[in-house]
């Protein structure tokens, strides 16, 4: 009779069993790719920017807005941008007394990978702060032009548009 009894909850209850057993041996799983080789691809991508890299990429993009023609954009930076690297502290004593100078401390800098591959870890990256822009182009001095650009370069860079100037190219 008790078997009956088991036998009538195991086929109510089998699936819903099946379903908890295969979560829990997914969690348990180890996963192939949370190692180093993910790691390793969001330090690359946090590289520091360049100003001219930006500058080229603007550029492109500026000279596909209608009427701009031929462009050159120049950028002033008020700050770089930088990037605070994880690194690792160690305190050591070694002495009797209580004297400062008998600690001693080592801080380096924490690397992932092996080998040649080894890269920081970045903590926090701060992009730069630009303090103004000009942008010279063909159309220059069409003033649905200068808005259209005007507007484009604030939204790329965070700049007010008192702080970008739009001349025509000669």
């Amino acid at each position: 009779m008790k078997t009956e009894g088991v036998r009538k909850a195991w086929d109510k209850y089998k699936y819903i069993a099946l379903i908890v057993l295969v979560g829990v041996v997914l969690l348990l799983w180890p996963s192939g790719t949370s190692g180093t080789n993910g790691e390793s691809s969001s330090v690359a991508q946090a590289a520091p920017i360049q100003k001219d890299e930006v500058e080229r990429e603007m550029e492109t993009i500026l000279s596909k807005i209608s009427g701009v023609g031929k462009l050159e954009l120049m950028l002033t930076v008020d700050t770089d941008g930088e990037r605070r690297l994880a690194r690792d502290q160690e305190a050591s004593y070694s002495g009797s007394g209580q004297s400062p100078e008998d600690w001693s401390r080592t801080t380096e800098t924490v690397l992932i990978g092996s080998g040649s591959s080894e890269a920081p870890i970045v903590v926090e990256t701060s992009y730069p702060t630009y303090r103004g822009a000009l942008v010279v182009c063909e159309g220059g001095d069409q003033a649905d032009v200068k808005l259209a650009v005007t507007q484009a370069v604030s939204a790329l860079t965070g700049l007010s548009s008192d702080r970008i100037t739009v001349a025509r190219w000669q």
